[in-house]
């Protein structure tokens, strides 16, 4: 039953992926909310308007996965946490090509603080603490990449 829940999720995962991946490379950041509506991610309900959208595009698809990692986190659920920001990295792994050439030294920053998080959730023996500070400075991030949001 395990292995069956694991291939799902993956499978959904990878849905994900390819569609966010399409939608980095959209002309429109109102596109790549539409896209990550369409893939069913929470964040994309609440849509971005032109005013909260960074040079990169549309990123809430990101940071509502990155908001659901801060979430369990603050539950202590550390597993869980290490578990949910996999999604996060394979989503904005996949992305790069269409996000980076639109604002490099923006996809740097946010590259770094998501680093950092993977980082510090990925230690031998993580430290709520040290991954508190982490995903704060990573929405912090996200919010300083959006307007001030």
């Amino acid at each position: 039953m395990l292995k069956v829940q694991a291939v799902i999720r993956k499978a959904a995962v990878l849905s994900i992926v390819a569609v966010l991946g399409l939608a980095a490379g959209c002309s429109k950041p109102s596109d790549a909310a539409k896209a990550a509506a369409a893939a069913g991610t929470a964040s994309a309900s609440a849509g971005a308007s032109p005013a909260n959208v960074s040079k990169l595009g549309d990123l809430s698809a990101f940071q509502g996965i990155a908001v659901d990692v801060a979430a369990l986190v603050d539950k202590t659920e550390l597993g869980a946490a290490k578990t949910r920001i996999k999604d996060l990295e394979l989503a904005w792994d996949s992305a790069e090509a269409g996000l980076k050439p639109r604002a490099a030294s923006d996809w740097h920053l946010l590259d770094k603080a998501i680093d950092n998080a993977l980082e510090a959730l990925r230690s031998g023996s993580p430290k709520q603490a040290d991954c508190k500070a982490t995903m704060d400075q990573l929405l912090k991030t996200f919010g300083s990449l959006q307007g001030g949001k």
